[in-house]
């Protein structure tokens, strides 16, 4: 990741260029400035001047390089400034082991006025690279190495890729608590287009001469609205290969954080988290988090795992209570809804924008493209509970989800809501078919869903049962809602057995007398003797093949269809009475209009006579029941078999 590789630059470059001037001096017998500024170019690649060298000949062996310069590599622009300046290099050499045991020991290494200037062309070429002094590192990895100190330090850092322009100021300080010799180091300007800020204070080696064996940092990081700290151990820091710090980290979107990271991640609510990442290998692992997203809280664990094709995200993450609104953000790229906690003016906006539009719609289902190419940029494993579910308008009780994604192709299962003490189950998948058109495929099932908590989520109904079935559906499109529109399958949803509002069976079977005696205090409730719901799907549209509801008195029978493209529905309800019924119109109920807004009116007659037919058809009659009808039974036995 480029971030902490410029960090292992700022603080190892000048070991690198030290170690490497040492070896080259003490294996020519002419060590003579111009010579040995000769030799270290050869091996370095790139130019090397060095105005003057001084030897004292005591233990240890003291050198001294004045006006030492390394430069950029060939082809670099002439107009930049070399890689590194140092107006001095001091490195003392412990000449009496390397003769006794031919064993390195640098018991240190002092830098007065390092000036480093790392450059990143919008072409791609770079003035620096990890190839630099990595073989010597390599030689030394055996060696003893004492504390590096470093006297106004500066450095300049343009990135076009990384859109960076940073200046950093560093130097050793004495008396820290991460022991002798730590160095400090200062950071201003912009990272990502961000203003930034960050602050590191980086000490290790309570042995003298092994302070690449682990290092203790400090970092403070704010860049643009996302705050980090981190605090804790670094192995062998010249070359990183595992770490272990307590981190913190907030802000308004994780996205913002793609470039700081290197890695894809989606847009996502205001966070703020707090766990230990481990880093080992190519391998980061975010554990023990607690803290927030928008306004659902988040524990668990996240890994992060890059040097692939597509870095591998894996995650184990649940709540305690959650947002559902929080969850469709990280789906939809939407900032949550307003008034999430920790927003940004930007995202209020947003997030008001949306909500209106949402309002003001005439749609129901979603009509944004889904972005397979951005799925594509990083493999996924999400495993995802939440105990509670927040919002008394929603029926759900919990969650429990997977998602995965493999070069772009998503599946979604299990996803399952409890529902009092059924539950709702899906298995969805998405695979990119063409050009931004993709293959969606879904069957959920309903198990034993409790209707009571259906009912409750309308706020004007009441009910109690056992509801059951099962949707599917494949279709194509950019969108969920053209999927749907598109799509082929069909629904089926029985219950047999409960109760329902007697008011609302009466009013959608037209028997105004009934619910006129409800309403002034009547019997509240009717038992449901069955429901069944069977509907084909088929290029988007819903068409009913049975659809009846049979009360202990009496049977509404439906039939019309669901039109998902246009979101429209039409749909007849024709209720019998059971028994003697009065104040009853003889004609059905007609339920029209959008998915979002549909009317419920008398149907018209039809036919010859006009307004004197339509007249008489809405004038209440008594109507004299038809008995006991098990016909919804058999059909829910049926449908159970098929």
């Amino acid at each position: 990741m480029t971030g902490p590789h410029i960090l292992r630059w700022l603080l190892w470059a000048g070991i690198a260029s030290a170690c490497l001037l040492t070896a080259a001096t003490l294996s020519s017998p002419l060590w003579l400035g111009p010579l040995v500024a000769r030799q270290a170019s050869a091996v370095l690649g790139r130019p090397v001047a060095i105005g003057r060298i001084v030897l004292r000949p005591v233990s240890p062996l003291t050198i001294t390089a004045e006006d030492v310069s390394i430069g950029n590599p060939p082809g670099f622009p002439t107009r930049e400034e070399p890689l590194l300046r140092l107006s001095q290099l001091e490195v003392q050499w412990g000449i009496g082991a390397y003769v006794r045991r031919r064993e390195i020991v640098i018991p240190s290494i002092e830098l007065t006025r390092p000036v480093l200037r790392l450059v990143a062309l919008p072409d791609g070429r770079k003035n620096y690279g990890s190839e630099f002094g990595t073989g010597l590192l390599d030689n030394l990895a055996g060696s003893k190495i004492g504390p590096l100190r470093i006297q106004d330090g500066q450095a300049r850092v343009s990135l076009a890729d990384l859109q960076a322009e940073l200046e950093l100021k560093t130097e050793t300080v004495d008396g820290s608590d991460l022991g002798p010799n730590a160095i400090r180091a200062e950071a201003r300007g912009t990272y990502a287009g961000e203003p930034t800020l960050a602050t590191l204070l980086a000490g290790g080696g309570r042995d003298r001469y092994e302070p690449s064996a682990s290092w203790s940092f400090e970092l403070d990081l704010t860049n643009g609205r996302t705050q980090a700290s981190a605090k804790g151990l670094v192995q062998q820091p010249l070359k990183p290969r595992s770490a272990a710090l307590d981190l913190s980290i907030s802000g308004p979107d994780m996205a913002l954080l793609n470039r700081l990271i290197g890695v894809s991640l989606s847009h996502t609510p205001p966070y703020d988290l707090r766990g230990t990442l481990n880093y080992l290998e190519n391998r980061f692992q975010f554990d023990g988090i607690t803290g927030r997203m928008g306004k659902s809280d988040v524990q668990g664990t996240l890994t992060v795992v890059s040097g692939r094709e597509r870095p591998l995200i894996t995650a184990d993450l649940s709540s305690r209570s959650a947002d559902l609104r929080d969850i469709a953000s990280l789906i939809t790229g939407e900032p949550g809804p307003p008034g999430t906690p920790g927003q940004t003016p930007e995202q209020q906006e947003r997030a008001e924008q949306v909500s209106q539009a949402e309002r003001s719609s005439s749609r129901v289902l979603p009509r944004r493209p889904i972005d397979m190419q951005r799925l594509r940029r990083a493999d996924t494993d999400l495993v995802y509970r939440a105990e509670s579910i927040k919002g008394r308008s929603t029926p759900f009780d919990d969650l429990t989800m997977r998602l995965e994604i493999v070069d772009g192709a998503v599946a979604l299962r299990p996803l399952s809501f409890k529902v009092g003490k059924g539950r709702i189950s899906g298995d969805i998948q998405l695979l990119l078919e063409a050009e931004e058109v993709v293959r969606g495929r879904g069957t959920i099932r309903f198990d034993r869903l409790d209707l009571a908590r259906l009912m409750l989520a309308t706020g004007r109904h009441q009910g109690k049962g056992v509801l059951s079935g099962a949707a599917r559906v494949e279709g194509t499109g950019r969108s969920l809602a053209e999927i749907l529109g598109n799509g082929d399958g069909g629904l089926t949803l029985s219950m047999v057995d409960g109760d329902l509002s007697k008011l609302l069976v009466d009013l959608a079977g037209l028997r105004l007398g009934s619910a006129l005696l409800t309403t002034l205090g009547g019997e509240q409730r009717t038992r449901v003797e069955c429901f069944l719901a069977d509907m084909e799907l088929r290029r988007g549209t819903l068409s009913t093949r049975a659809l009846l509801l049979e009360t202990e008195d009496a049977v509404t029978q439906g039939q019309g269809t669901v039109d998902l493209k246009r979101e429209r529905v039409q749909i007849r309800l024709r209720t019998e009475s059971k028994r003697l019924t009065i104040g009853v119109l003889p004609t059905s109920l007609l339920i029209s209009g959008s998915l979002k807004s549909p009317n419920a009116a008398p149907a018209r007659s039809g036919g010859t006579g006009g307004a004197i037919v339509d007249f008489f058809s809405a004038l209440p009659t008594i109507q004299m029941g038809i008995g006991e009808d098990p016909r919804c039974e058999r059909l829910v036995r049926r449908a159970r078999r098929n």
